[in-house]
């Protein structure tokens, strides 16, 4: 093993340095993020779409298909945080609600309905004068 570490340095400076700039990034990006959800988000039964996408196909498409991109990053980035340094489980919800897939609300309801979970968003949104995220069964 210290071979192959020796042999792949310039490989573990950049993973070293990825993951230095991934958990300063995440440390800035998902508490802003934390902050905008609306506070009813998780009681609706069902999500808006945005006024701006309904004007034209083509801005609802690129929407759809940067917000989902996004999503999915935040999620990666998410879980490789499991194991390194960062906010990971929080990063993981970002990354749900940014992105589109079958069943999502109902995970993301259960999700936040998790006390820790919740409990840490709502103190990120009381941190910024943000009245706190209605979940049900909390």
């Amino acid at each position: 093993m210290p071979e192959w570490i020796g042999d792949h340095k310039v490989l573990l400076g950049w993973l070293a340095t990825l993951s230095l700039v991934t958990f300063i990034g995440t440390l800035i990006v998902i508490p802003i993020l934390v902050i905008r959800i609306p506070e009813n988000y998780f009681m609706e039964r069902r999500h808006h779409r945005l006024p701006c996408w309904e004007r034209h196909p083509v801005l609802r498409l690129a929407g759809v298909i940067l917000k989902n991109a996004a999503g999915w990053l935040f999620i990666a980035t998410g879980i490789a945080m499991l194991v390194l340094p960062g906010q990971g489980i929080i990063t993981i919800v970002v990354g749900l609600i940014l992105s589109d897939f079958p069943g999502k609300f109902r995970l993301e309801r259960w999700l936040a309905s998790r006390r820790l979970l919740i409990r840490a968003m709502n103190w990120t949104r009381s941190r910024a004068g943000r009245p706190p995220l209605q979940v049900t069964g909390t």
